[in-house]
């Protein structure tokens, strides 16, 4: 009985009567499964078999829900393709991982088409959309017969495979097994149920995801919640507007995403009532305490799940028996079958291991890197708290050391988030001829703050200082107001784009905006 993804749908079409929502769609699991068996038909006779990557772009959606499913119960590998990367990127990952056939939706038809002659192991395309216009993705599911069989193959053939963003050069291909997102999924399944009162997963909760479906499986919530049968709502593109009619309209419970579509949701919120009760779990990046307490205002609780493009995603999740906003922001605990550790000799960095992490990238060399002494490094700097729980100090690239002393980047954007003029920040460290680096800070006014200087920050900060939060050193000297910050295509803070905004003085060795 190998760890296959079709035994994650084991009895699940018998056992619930929720709904997956699609658009103007509204399907049930039995409907699931018909769909899942007629698109692996429908593939198969296209000449897709076992071990072909097949690539996927897509809004999140049911069609992209039976992707997760019947590529991967093929003995196909499914490409999750970021379709908010270039287009000589996305040619890139399709080339590396060596994808033979792609469901594209029409919104990506005129970028597909045009990378096309360059990719010439693409074997076949269908076009995806909601209409069963003749030729698409719905005409050909309605007109394939549900009649694939499905068998056990082994369990460590690859299941899935994407690539990384936010690094230098092109980005990294990953991949994983099917027993390893079996294990994560029973892993995070099991850590959500034995969580807190309002800080888990219930199967009587609405899911609906706010991270993309090509980004890092969607945190693998899509795996649970079909494993557990739970009504799923699936909103296409994101619109914060739509987003939330959705959890009105839909009675939505339990989402995830990033701190900047939760900014998104707040302001689009505003003053209107309670958007409670609705679990969200936040990763990416750090969660501020004070966009915490803004959200729990608003009705929402958040609290932080932890992991990266290499974890698969989950390694950590944050609770409270009660419901301290500190303690819920942060990394959290290591969940099932996870062991963390802090090395001190490389630098505090946070080291895993865990049955699902991937094994490698494409290259060799990055692969021996990322598993230098037979744990993953994370690039992260953590701090082990008494209870056990995981604090992300700062990323090893992003920790600056002025006047003699580490600065995490992190705590002083906490900080500078905490002052209610500011609406979102950002600090790198910059080459100083004097203190080695000095940290700049990146701001954005919040709407109605009131006045926002350099002077009114500096004095901000300074009230932590003398309270002995944060050392002298940490205090920008230089604030670039921005209207918004750059963000890398799964909505991180872009900090290799702010450090490009600066140039550095070749007599001085110091950074100049």
């Amino acid at each position: 009985y190998p760890l296959l993804f079709r035994h994650l749908l084991a009895n699940v079409a018998q056992q619930t009567t929720a709904e997956i929502v699609s658009g103007e769609r509204r399907l049930s699991y039995h409907d699931l499964l018909d769909r899942v068996t007629r698109l692996a038909a429908l593939l198969a006779e296209r000449g897709v078999r076992a071990g072909d990557t097949v690539a996927v772009m897509d809004w999140d959606s049911h069609r992209y829900l039976e992707c997760y499913f019947a590529i991967p119960m093929m003995g196909a590998v499914l490409q999750t393709v970021n379709v908010r990367l270039s287009p000589a990127q996305i040619e890139y990952t399709l080339r590396e991982s060596g994808a033979s056939f792609v469901l594209h939706h029409r919104d990506f038809e005129p970028l597909f088409e045009g990378i096309r002659p360059n990719l010439p192991a693409i074997r076949g395309a269908i076009p995806m959309e909601e209409e069963a216009k003749p030729g698409s993705y719905e005409a050909l599911i309605a007109a394939s017969a549900p009649a694939f069989q499905f068998e056990d193959f082994d369990e460590n053939a690859i299941a899935t495979t994407f690539h990384t963003t936010g690094t230098t050069g092109n980005p990294k291909q990953v991949f994983f097994s099917h027993r390893q997102l079996v294990l994560h999924t029973l892993a995070l399944a099991t850590t959500l149920a034995s969580q807190p009162a309002g800080q888990g997963l219930r199967r009587d909760d609405v899911y609906m995801p706010m991270t993309p479906m090509f980004h890092v499986h969607a945190w693998g919530l899509p795996f649970v919640a079909t494993m557990l049968g739970l009504k799923q709502v699936y909103p296409g593109r994101y619109d914060p507007k739509l987003l939330l009619a959705l959890k009105q309209r839909e009675q939505v419970s339990f989402s995830h995403c990033v701190p900047t579509i939760l900014r998104m949701l707040l302001d689009a919120h505003g003053d209107e009532e309670s958007l409670g009760p609705w679990t969200v779990i936040i990763g990416g990046s750090a969660l501020p305490p004070s966009l915490a307490a803004e959200a729990a205002r608003a009705g929402i609780a958040t609290l932080v799940g932890f992991g990266m493009s290499e974890t698969g995603p989950v390694v950590a999740l944050a609770r409270s028996p009660d419901g301290d906003a500190t303690e819920l922001c942060r990394a959290g605990f290591p969940i099932p079958l996870v062991h963390a550790r802090v090395d001190a000799e490389c630098g505090n960095e946070l080291l895993l291991r865990a049955p699902w992490l991937t094994q490698g990238y494409g290259s060799q060399a990055a692969s021996d890197t990322l598993w230098a002494g037979g744990w993953l490094h994370t690039g992260d700097v953590a701090a082990l708290d008494d209870d056990g729980a995981t604090r992300i100090v700062d990323r090893l690239k992003d920790v600056i050391k002025t006047g003699g002393e580490w600065v995490s980047s992190i705590a002083i954007e906490e900080l500078l988030m905490e002052l209610p003029s500011v609406a979102e920040a950002a600090v790198i460290g910059i080459p100083d001829g004097k203190w080695g680096e000095r940290p700049v800070a990146f701001v954005v006014a919040m709407a109605g703050g009131g006045e926002l200087s350099p002077q009114s920050l500096r004095e901000g900060l300074t009230h932590h200082v003398d309270a002995g939060r944060l050392s002298k050193y940490a205090i920008p000297e230089r604030v670039v107001f921005l209207d918004s910050l750059p963000r890398t295509s799964v909505g991180k803070i872009d900090k290799k784009a702010l450090r490009a905004r600066l140039t550095t003085d070749p007599a001085t060795g110091e950074a100049e905006a």
